[in-house]
């Protein structure tokens, strides 16, 4: 059983192979971000225009990809603080969760942070099982409409690879994203992923999403 408290972005140095199967700590290995520069990122507002209210659904933010393949805990916080109109650095942000070169510890952090700019609308949860119960389906579905409809975007850490409605799949030793909108009584989330610029959001199953949480957790 995996447990909440694992990094983002981690090096796979000193990893053993036992019969072909990699032992010890889940660890995530060094991914950068597609398209992304070394140090600037791309900034598009996803809102509705100043002093729009919020779309049915969909929590207003404002997307910013990561500018490294650390920094995306930082990038997925400033995209959910962004819809409460903060406009926090990505490094301002990383220093607060404690990120370096091996990423950002848990979600447990996330929502530290997130609580300190919001006075604390977020908790946290963990899928402890490495696949999803309906329960926790259930209870990750109820969560991110609970917090789109409040205007909040939830921030996941995931692990491995998940196919999104399109059937396109998207794979990551160790990454933070976004759940800023939902359809189909929440059934069908779309998430703002900040490693990916050329694409931005993709809608995807929320059992899917679910099992892609599992072993780690998530900010509410």
């Amino acid at each position: 059983m995996n447990t909440i408290f694992h990094k983002s972005m981690l090096s796979v140095a000193g990893l053993v192979m036992s019969g072909g199967v990699i032992a010890g700590p889940v660890v995530a290995a060094h991914v950068a971000p597609a398209e992304a520069k070394p140090v600037t990122s791309v900034t598009v507002d996803k809102g509705n225009g100043k002093g729009a209210e919020k779309s049915n659904n969909r929590a207003n933010f404002e997307y910013q990809a990561q500018p490294n393949y650390f920094y995306c805990g930082p990038a997925s916080t400033r995209i959910a603080l962004s819809a409460e109109g903060k406009a926090v650095s990505q490094d301002e942000l990383a220093q607060k969760l404690g990120t370096t070169e091996n990423g950002t510890d848990s979600a447990i952090d996330i929502t530290r942070v997130l609580n300190e700019y919001t006075g604390g609308k977020y908790k946290t949860t963990e899928i402890r099982d490495d696949v999803a119960t309906k329960e926790q389906v259930e209870r990750l579905r109820a969560d991110a409409k609970a917090a789109v409809d409040q205007g909040r975007p939830v921030v996941a850490n995931i692990l491995g690879g998940a196919v999104d409605a399109d059937g396109v799949e998207h794979s990551y030793p160790g990454h933070y994203l976004t759940v800023v909108e939902y359809k189909d009584n929440g059934n069908t989330v779309k998430i703002a992923d900040p490693a990916d610029p050329a694409v931005q959001e993709y809608w995807m199953d929320v059992t899917e999403l679910a099992n892609w949480i599992a072993g780690r957790g998530y900010s509410s």
